[in-house]
């Protein structure tokens, strides 16, 4: 009988042990990378009409500089849509905000959508609010909205974006202001999904196109 319950103690445990160990292959091959190829695209966010107070708006012009936007061909690509809303914003009286990276100065922006005046400059890396003054900027002129259009989409849009929904602004990125680095469209689709549905700061943000803009 001893012997006999002993084999079943053995037999119990080798059970264990065998289920522990294929559970702990089938979770450890569950991670996304391992499902990349199998994730399905979500569908695209709304795109919504707005209607700003210009008074209380700011337009960021997110690095448009020579050497980012003037040798990305998408970024190229939006620039008389982007020319055109950074006239019309002016004519209103909108707020206009210019972003350089470090190593680089306002001269460096393509000359189609250069600042005039004297139109506020910061730099800074992806986040434009990081160790910049662009918030007591934005303040100071008692600014509750911002437009966010640049490149990279998923560098300063996404962060100086989100940064201020976290903030408690109001945010609008028209999606054809905003590019990637490259040909890779991917890049500007997860930035969409992201600034549609990420915690926190998602609620706050309009995503949009120029002709969906009223002034």
């Amino acid at each position: 009988m001893n012997r006999m319950i002993n084999v079943l103690r053995l037999v119990a445990i080798v059970v264990v042990l065998a289920t522990g160990t294929s559970l702990s292959a089938t979770a450890s091959a569950q991670t996304i990378v391992d499902e990349w190829a199998n994730v399905k695209v979500p569908p695209p966010p709304e795109l919504k009409s707005v209607t700003i107070n210009p008074k209380t708006t700011a337009l960021l012009m997110l690095d448009f500089l020579n050497q980012s936007c003037g040798k990305r061909p998408r970024c190229l690509a939006s620039l008389p849509a982007v020319k055109n809303f950074l006239a019309e914003a002016r004519v209103k009286g909108m707020m206009v905000v210019y972003t350089t990276v470090p190593g680089r100065t306002v001269a460096d922006t393509l000359e189609a959508v250069a600042p005039v005046g004297n139109e506020p400059v910061v730099t800074a890396g992806v986040d434009k609010f990081l160790n910049t003054d662009l918030d007591k900027i934005l303040k100071d002129k008692g600014i509750q909205t911002v437009i966010t259009i640049g490149t990279a989409a998923h560098g300063a849009v996404l962060h100086t974006a989100s940064a201020a929904g976290m903030r408690g602004m109001k945010v609008i990125v028209p999606v054809d202001g905003m590019s990637g680095v490259s040909a890779d469209t991917y890049i500007e689709q997860y930035t969409a999904w992201h600034l549609a549905n990420a915690p926190a700061f998602s609620p706050n943000v309009t995503l949009t196109k120029f002709d969906m803009v009223k002034f």
